[in-house]
């Protein structure tokens, strides 16, 4: 029996279960897949935006500048890679001009600090690889990038160590009402809590209309993505967008926090909630459209190339609350962009919501800081001999392009909600990101997991499921 059962571990999800795990109740978080941030949460465009794009007045507006202002300290406290780099909004020609102006106009409103119209010569001063037919841009000093895999995990993590019960390869499949308490129908057998938050993303609107009749409508909106060599880390040193359209802020161009190129999305409206498919004519559209707003784009220190689903709500808005014809159904849908910049405020506003719901008290043990995993580029040369004395892993490199140690591998595994797969260790430890990605490292990384797992190689996966890589051995075969 749950106080609270949360359906989904993407960083909404684990927002609102680390803000929860504050109060003196018993939660449990549900994910149909192997880990967290295995969704949305892991396919997406790592902006922390300032908060100008939102409509005036909306939910959407308010809680993307209060977890913007969040991100900061967030980040200290729970040890993920933020900066605030800063964006651009870039205007082509003059024409255009009035929509810029009514953007910074909108921004003012929402209340986001710093908020600025800067001419070219300043624009090529800030970025000079801007195309030459840009004539303005909205500066906003505020808007930063961020890991989206640590912070995710980061959130996930903390809330564990507070207690929080994370169930894995679990799919949810229906509910009944038992008396005051919803019972969760699962894959591996019901649950029954007293409250529910559906944070499930694109499956959103299929859980709220199994309990409401105030029906909702998703739509999975593809983004295509490349992500481009670390070589490439200077070529813009802010987040570079496009004056918004009917389907969003265009493709952006901007640095990542690990140094690389990010360049995408694409806003292709599908109807596989699980389409995660990269098509020729998406690359070929977002590298077009990049095109227009910097000169010289390296695209072809492409590395890899991916795609994210959005959960676009169709009236283009967060669905947070209590469900009037269904008491203790709390929706946290149609989290899209900027759903990773508002995640912090997300999650405050649900844990208040069940916190008023249930007058739940506060932990006095509550934990609220959390360390990473250890990196030893931050050390100094003594100290890292001094930590290769001590553990002698952190000597041995497996991954080359990223430089990343056996001991950082190990690190990721044996830690709350340790990586269980390949895919589970690259979020965590980046290795198999880098520009091989990961056709050196991985035999190694999959011998690391078999043996701190206790398992066979062949059971090891790349993302959780039948994704195995060895079927066998050729020495069996032969």
């Amino acid at each position: 029996m749950y106080d609270v059962v949360i359906i989904g571990a993407g960083v909404s999800g684990s927002a609102v279960a680390r803000e929860l795990s504050r109060y003196q109740l018993n939660i449990c978080v549900v994910e149909k897949e192997e880990d967290v941030c295995c969704g949305t949460s892991k396919a997406n465009s790592a902006i922390v935006h300032a908060g100008f794009d939102a409509a005036n007045g909306s939910l959407m507006a308010k809680l993307n500048v209060e977890g913007n202002e969040m991100m900061e300290g967030l980040s200290k406290e729970l040890d993920f890679p933020f900066q605030r780099n800063g964006s651009l909004v870039v205007c082509l020609n003059e024409a255009d001009r009035p929509n810029l102006e009514a953007l910074y106009e909108r921004g003012v409103k929402n209340g986001v600090k710093e908020l600025r119209i800067i001419e070219r010569d300043e624009l090529v001063a800030l970025e000079p690889n801007i195309a030459d037919e840009a004539v303005a841009a909205l500066y906003a000093p505020t808007g930063g990038i961020v890991c989206p895999f640590g912070m995710n995990i980061a959130f996930a993590e903390n809330a564990a160590v507070n207690g929080v019960t994370f169930q894995f390869d679990t799919e949810v499949t229906g509910f009944e009402k038992n008396e005051d308490n919803w019972v969760v129908k699962t894959t591996k057998g019901d649950l029954e809590t007293r409250y529910v938050v559906n944070a499930a993303g694109v499956y959103a609107d299929v859980f709220h209309n199994m309990v409401s009749e105030k029906k909702i409508h998703i739509t999975p909106r593809r983004g295509d993505y490349c992500l481009l060599d670390r070589s490439t880390g200077g070529f813009v040193s802010h987040t570079i967008f496009q004056l918004p359209g009917k389907f969003g802020k265009g493709v952006l161009v901007t640095p990542t926090v690990h140094g690389n190129t990010l360049v995408g999305p694409t806003a292709i409206d599908i109807e596989d909630k699980e389409g995660v498919n990269t098509t020729q004519e998406g690359i070929d559209e977002l590298i077009a459209k990049a095109g227009t707003t910097v000169k010289g784009l390296p695209i072809r220190q492409v590395i890899t190339s991916f795609a994210g689903l959005r959960a676009h709500e169709d009236g283009h808005e967060f669905l947070i609350g209590e469900l009037e014809d269904a008491k203790g159904f709390i929706d946290c849908a149609g989290i899209e962009s900027p759903g990773l910049t508002s995640a912090p405020a997300v999650g405050k506003m649900v844990a208040g919501i069940i916190r008023d719901l249930t007058d739940a008290k506060e932990k006095e043990d509550f934990i609220a800081t959390r360390k990473g995993i250890l990196n030893p580029k931050t050390l100094s040369k003594e100290e890292y001999a001094t930590l290769i004395k001590e553990k002698p892993e952190y000597a041995n490199v497996i991954c080359r392009c990223e430089t990343i140690t056996e001991g950082e591998i190990i690190d990721a595994i044996r830690r709350p909600l340790g990586a269980k797969s390949l895919d589970g260790v690259k979020r965590r430890t980046r290795a198999g990101m880098g520009r091989c990605q990961s056709g050196f490292c991985s035999p190694r990384t999959i011998e690391i997991l078999a043996r701190e797992c206790g398992v066979d190689p062949s059971e090891i996966t790349k993302s959780g499921g039948n994704s195995k890589i060895i079927v066998g051995t050729n020495k069996d075969r032969l």
